[in-house]
């Protein structure tokens, strides 16, 4: 088998495992009591919230919020920190190519009553600043901007956005879920107020995401119950996913450069690869602001989830866009914002690398991609045919 969905999912690393297993079986003490065996688990939550702060140049590891996954970390930043500072105003800011984890947050906050704008972006999928700017009004407290979409990969002017928010008092929000994996991350050079990761995207175990809050950021919880992780979140820290977590997060940065030119490597292999031996395939998103390992192409008269298919029985893993979306109907919501007409973008097809991915690998997708893009084409009349009759 040849794995390219890593945007979807990542194995978890051996190392991360190592460390999860005390705490299911030795280690297993709830973190909130106060005898030794869960002193030793609240011990193992606050080392890997410090980890977690280092690795993404937090100020400290209080800024650190253990959530169930990425998804509820961004659900407790943008709907927290809406609600929170409703007082001071009531309209949102956010991107028409947002995961849905942020645009539903946005969807419901406009049923409670909140004003929120959804800005284009250009064809490559950036948003443009200067368009942020005209957008933002007296009433604005929130922009939420993903550090790097999901599906084409295309990496957002974060920094040059907090220079337009923080002077003004608005929070800023980025959803980084599909950059951690790829990309170092640090908090004070991006500008962020908020920032949510996925453990399961970066090697580490599924189940367990973070939220880094920066000091003086006070989201209202979204979840009640116990009030763990400083009344943020709670529920019973999920020990074992939040040592995982940090643990994987710790070494994604390890060699990170080294690790991010050999992604950048494969994936120009694959793009120059494929561009030159299969007809009528465009690349989409930018090609060069974009996430070292992601590939996101469209094919002219394919179906995507077709050539998924096709590739599965080549042995080889692939998704036709987010995996998160995969059984939802319209086609994807990111192609259509970029200007691509909708029988386009039915052919898409996202390949993401990840570290154990070799050249020739990559040799054998280009040349079982174009095997199957043929049969697909060959058979496409008869289908027609068919239908007619």
């Amino acid at each position: 088998m040849i794995y390219l969905d890593h945007a979807a999912t990542t194995a978890c690393a051996p190392e991360a495992v190592q460390a999860m297993l005390p705490y299911f079986t030795e280690l297993y003490g709830n973190p909130s009591n106060i005898y030794g065996l869960s002193l030793q688990s609240r011990k193992a939550v606050n080392k890997a919230r410090a980890d977690v702060a280092k690795a993404i140049n937090a100020t400290q590891g209080a800024e650190i919020t253990f959530t169930a996954s990425g998804t509820e970390a961004d659900n407790l930043a943008i709907m927290g920190i809406a609600r929170a500072r409703a007082e001071v105003g009531r309209h949102l800011i956010t991107t028409r190519i947002e995961h849905h984890a942020v645009l539903n947050c946005f969807q419901e906050l406009e049923r409670e009553g909140f004003k929120v704008t959804y800005l284009p972006v250009n064809k490559e999928g950036i948003v443009s600043v200067e368009t942020i700017a005209q957008a933002i009004t007296k009433e604005t407290t929130l922009v939420s901007v993903m550090l790097a979409n999901n599906e084409i990969g295309t990496i957002q002017p974060l920094a040059a956005i907090s220079d337009l928010t923080r002077p003004r008092g608005i929070y800023l929000h980025t959803d980084a879920v599909q950059a951690a994996s790829a990309m170092q991350l640090d908090v004070q050079a991006l500008g962020v107020d908020a920032l949510s990761i996925s453990a399961h995207k970066f090697y580490g175990p599924k189940g367990v995401g973070a939220l880094y809050l920066r000091q003086g950021c006070h989201p209202s919880p979204v979840i009640f119950g116990g009030g763990q992780e400083k009344g943020l979140r709670s529920g019973t820290e999920n020990v074992p996913g939040i040592v995982g977590l940090a643990m994987a997060l710790t070494l994604v940065n390890e060699n990170g450069e080294e690790k991010r030119r050999h992604l950048t490597a494969l994936r120009e292999q694959l793009i120059e690869g494929v561009l030159a031996k299969i007809s009528g395939v465009i690349v989409t998103g930018s090609r060069t602001e974009r996430l070292p390992g992601t590939a996101s192409f469209v094919i002219k008269d394919i179906e995507g989830e077709s050539l998924v298919i096709q590739l599965d029985r080549r042995g080889i893993c692939a998704s036709a866009g987010a995996a998160c979306t995969s059984s939802q109907s319209g086609g994807s919501h990111v192609l259509k914002a970029l200007g691509l007409p909708s029988p386009l973008t039915r052919g898409n097809l996202r390949i993401s690398i990840g570290y154990e991915n070799t050249p020739d690998e990559i040799t054998q997708t280009i040349n079982a991609l174009a095997e199957s893009i043929e049969l697909l084409r060959s058979i496409a009349p008869r289908r027609h045919s068919k239908r007619r009759n």
